[in-house]
């Protein structure tokens, strides 16, 4: 059983979405406004629909709290759908026509129905921001051992900003761009990009990336498959909404190169030789061509994951389909939508990578206290070889 787990309920135009996160430790401080900053990142960025006009995403913390801080118990959040008000005295409307590209068949079939309307009400991004809400408890929890976790947008589109190392700066500078993007040329470009795409009714996706700095060597396992941490941040991130490709560092271009020029060497941190070094690299690691990730575990250096999104299946112009009540040929009938979600989806997939690594850490260190965890992670770091590691 994981340490961390946490389950989500609720449709997107239900009353509300619901967040219930378990296993978090007692005497993690945690108020709404640490949850309610990721939300509020998450609904903002060029392209994005008027669903966000309507939406105000504040979060309910209903238990698992008393005076500001985690008591052990489960942590349970409550998101309102303000759009509920303009449902809730009218039945959701059939949807016969499946969109390609969204869930509607696959789970008109899986489930029997006879309208992909229950579908389209749960496979919804929507869900995401219940998501949100808990990552904001996982990222809490990571912060209070010194864990930063962020991200930014590397292309939209045919757009594509220079290809540069790695680092969390990148990630800062990100929070100032309304697409996510650190470079500015490059975010204008996007803009330009994405407004294209709105006059043409089309959409747009790209690639974004998920940074974690600070994080301590030896979290997940070689042990078995399903402990591997590697495998479950992919199975983490290619679980948002359009997420169909994940990479661990530079992980397509090293398949194309020598394994001497891919596999990061170990010095002592006081003799790595000058051509190699890399500014802040890591512990005992010049360089990080493994993407912070070896045998399925951290090594200690910065976490470096990549995603690719694809266009959002929902677009103004129409897609050939099937009339499922008629058996007739048909055409979709456009939904309200984004023309660009990528920036919201990296925050997404922020809040995936929190609670992926949380678990780890937590199975890792244990502790049903903060104080205990940080008693057990602080008598790990003073293992002679990561003291040495990070005096160098």
């Amino acid at each position: 059983m994981s340490a961390l787990r946490f389950l989500t309920a609720g449709e997107s135009h239900g009353r509300a979405l619901v967040a219930i996160v378990d296993g978090v430790p007692a005497g993690l401080p945690l108020s709404p406004e640490d949850i309610e900053r990721d939300l509020r990142r998450r609904q903002v960025g060029y392209g994005r629909g008027g669903r966000m006009a309507i939406e105000r995403d504040t979060a309910e913390i209903l238990s698992g709290i008393s005076r500001g801080r985690t008591i052990g118990s489960p942590v349970s959040l409550l998101l309102s759908n303000r759009d509920w008000e303009n449902w809730r005295s009218t039945d959701w409307p059939r949807l016969t026509v499946p969109r390609p590209g969204h869930a509607d068949l696959a789970g008109y079939l899986k489930y029997e129905l006879d309208d992909c309307r229950p579908v389209l009400e749960r496979a919804s991004a929507r869900e995401t921001a219940s998501r949100v809400a808990a990552g904001a408890v996982a990222r809490r929890l990571l912060a209070e051992i010194g864990v930063e976790v962020g991200s930014y947008v590397e292309r939209i589109g045919p757009c594509s900003s220079p290809a540069v190392e790695p680092t969390y700066d990148l990630a800062v500078a990100a929070e100032a761009s309304d697409v996510r993007c650190p470079d500015e040329e490059a975010a204008a470009e996007m803009r330009r990009a994405i407004d294209a795409a709105r006059e043409q009714g089309e959409s747009l996706g790209g690639v974004f990336v998920i940074l974690a700095l600070g994080l301590p060597p030896g979290l997940g396992s070689h042990a078995q498959w399903d402990r591997r941490l590697d495998g479950r941040l992919a199975q983490a991130l290619v679980s948002v909404q359009a997420v169909k490709g994940v990479e661990i560092g530079p992980a397509f271009a090293n398949a194309g190169l020598p394994g001497t020029r891919v596999h990061d060497a170990i010095f002592w941190p006081d003799s790595v030789p000058a051509d190699l070094a890399v500014a802040d690299a890591g512990r005992l690691r010049p360089s990080n061509h493994a993407g912070g990730l070896e045998g399925g575990m951290t090594t200690g250096q910065l976490l470096v994951l990549r995603a690719a999104m694809k266009p959002l299946p929902t677009t103004v112009k129409p897609r050939p389909s099937l009339d499922l009540a008629t058996g007739e040929p048909s055409e979709t009938q456009y939904q309200r939508s984004d023309v660009c979600a990528v920036p919201a989806a990296a925050v997404v997939a922020e809040a995936m990578v929190c609670l992926t690594l949380a678990d780890a850490l937590l199975d890792k260190f244990g502790g049903d206290s903060m104080v205990a965890l940080k008693v057990a992670l602080a008598r790990y770091l003073q293992l002679p070889l990561l003291q040495r590691g990070v005096e160098g």
